[in-house]
């Protein structure tokens, strides 16, 4: 049966049920993970696209078959915890330290030719900062919390009340701080013309510009993880306990 487009449905909806039309999103540069509670048409009108066009690559997504569709929305929340810990944490912390290696170099090589390195620099700098403290909060805090959540409601047995009172307070700090990142990345797109190295570039400048690419595309990939699936589950899973 064909499936077709519900104009009510939110994008982060649409990537939560199938992740492959992340791929149209990102191609028309639509934010789908930190602002990802907007309908196709709102993101459309918003960024001055053809809306018919978009919504016709997402139903050619949805109406095609893939066997290498990832259902996460399936996932039991402590599976989901531990793959984006295992998976998307490991891979910032990896990479952080390559990237600003790279660009540091590219900075003191090219940084008079090309100005926009240094802020490029600067922002990832902010951003490894950033990223590193957030991870670590959600591997003492938010995540041991939702695997207790997960194995009470197992072994159907109680749950105490946490420190932050509820699930929503730490989620929603969570939250903020992806869309902080999601803006950053925004700006680092658009320094690096969407990660296009000018013409005098060296292998170097080429292979850090792919990096980061490959980076905000993983970044992307870890929010939407969070934002659509996790966070709205593990309040959900909440209420069940009437805390």
């Amino acid at each position: 049966m064909e499936l077709t487009m519900d104009k009510e449905k939110q994008i982060g909806e649409y990537v939560a049920e199938d992740f492959r039309t992340a791929a149209v999103f990102s191609k028309f540069r639509i934010d789908f993970c930190c602002n990802g509670n907007r309908t196709v048409s709102e993101a459309c009108k918003a960024k001055g696209l053809d809306e018919a066009k978009v919504t016709e690559e997402i139903h050619s997504i949805l109406n095609s078959v893939s066997e290498e569709t990832i259902d996460y929305k399936s996932w039991p929340l402590d599976l989901l915890v531990d793959y984006i810990e295992k998976k998307h944490h490991r891979y910032v912390e990896e990479k952080i330290p390559v990237l600003r290696q790279f660009l540091d170099k590219l900075c003191k090589v090219h940084g008079k030719r090309h100005p926009e390195l240094l802020k490029i620099y600067e922002l990832f700098t902010a951003s490894s900062g950033e990223l590193s403290a957030h991870m670590k909060k959600e591997e003492l805090i938010l995540f041991p919390y939702v695997k207790r959540m997960v194995e009470a409601k197992r072994s159907h047995t109680t749950i105490e009340s946490p420190q932050f009172e509820t699930v929503e307070n730490p989620i929603a700090m969570m939250m903020h701080e992806h869309d902080n990142e999601g803006e950053r990345f925004r700006y680092i797109a658009e320094l690096t013309n969407d990660y296009n190295p000018p013409a005098d570039a060296c292998n170097t400048y080429k292979v850090a510009y792919a990096m980061l690419d490959e980076f905000e595309k993983d970044l992307h990939l870890h929010i939407h993880l969070e934002n659509n699936i996790l966070f709205p589950k593990a309040i959900k899973l909440e209420r069940t306990f009437k805390l």
